[in-house]
């Protein structure tokens, strides 16, 4: 018995140099949507994302100021804004500072 109900194809992780269509999202979502994407990226990788919302043009580079990501390529084509964002090859939070203090007793 065939099935009649379609299936919807289900997300894929994020693959290296991925591109994202975000066509239609309104602010906050691309934003948010890209900060995840980023998160689950390994250093060095390449996201490309575009959008037509034309509040991304501020949001995403404030986003990328406060991931430490670099936008390497941004334009607009129409209506359309593309950003390509390259992942930070080093991560803050994997260096630790040593306390002054952590020898002394």
């Amino acid at each position: 018995m065939a099935e009649s109900k379609a299936r919807k194809p289900k997300a894929k992780p994020v693959a290296k140099d991925a591109a994202v269509n975000m066509r239609g999202l309104k602010c906050p979502l691309p934003t948010l949507k890209t900060r995840k994407l980023l998160s689950k990226m390994a250093a060095g990788e390449l996201l490309v994302i575009e959008c037509t919302d034309p509040l991304t043009t501020i949001d995403i580079p404030n986003l990328i100021r406060e991931t430490g990501d670099t936008i390497e390529a941004s334009g607009k084509q129409g209506r359309v804004l593309t950003f390509s964002i390259r992942k930070k090859l080093t991560s803050p939070r994997t260096r630790r500072a040593t306390s002054p203090r952590s020898g002394e007793r």
